[in-house]
């Protein structure tokens, strides 16, 4: 016996093939979804890590900027009492510069001149005073520039004058006083002779 479906098996066929594909479509939604969320949450991720290491950075960035205007500080502290030394080894090596200049003046002023006086701006003394001539002068010019503690003799001014009703050469000289420096070099404490002319 031969049988005959007469139910609209097309129909059916097509209404379950819809009912696959609204499946596979919510699926492939729901997947979708899950994708995009997982994605969001990893590059969510990943800012807050770069925010965690730019706020590290920033931290140690402005911890550095403090150790340095420190060390700045220290080096200004360093140069102020390196300044503060070195004027204090120079009056230690210059506190006996007065009793030295005025025994080398005694020492090299010749006879027939004496002096009227004596001045001193740093390293650099104005005399002045009378001579019996020229030539006592020369002779005292000469006496500085062979001193060990004197240098640079330079005559500014001399002309003839009445002292005491006798004739009388005055002058004007200058000269210089050499002194000792302390060497700043680190290392080296001994001092260096500074020949120079200083005013």
């Amino acid at each position: 016996m031969i049988r005959i479906n007469l139910l609209p098996h097309r129909e059916e066929k097509r209404r379950l093939r819809q009912k696959q594909f609204a499946v596979l479509a919510g699926l492939t939604a729901v997947l979708a979804l899950a994708l995009a969320a997982l994605i969001w949450v990893g590059f969510n991720q990943a800012i807050e890590i770069q925010k965690a290491r730019n706020k590290y950075l920033n931290d140690e960035i402005a911890k550095l900027d403090k150790q340095i205007d420190e060390i700045k500080k220290i080096r200004e502290e360093t140069q102020a009492l390196l300044s503060k030394k070195q004027v204090v080894e120079g009056l230690q090596s210059n506190r006996s510069e007065p009793v030295q200049l005025l025994d080398q003046m005694l020492r090299q002023l010749p006879e027939g001149l004496y002096l009227k006086s004596i001045k001193q701006t740093g390293t650099k003394i104005n005399v002045t005073g009378y001579a019996q001539s020229n030539a006592r002068v020369s002779a005292f010019m000469r006496n500085i520039q062979a001193s060990p503690y004197l240098e640079n003799p330079n005559l500014v001014e001399i002309k003839a004058q009445e002292v005491n009703r006798q004739r009388a050469n005055e002058f004007s000289l200058d000269f210089f006083i050499k002194r000792t420096q302390p060497d700043t070099k680190p290392g080296k404490g001994a001092p260096a002779a500074a020949g120079g002319k200083k005013a």
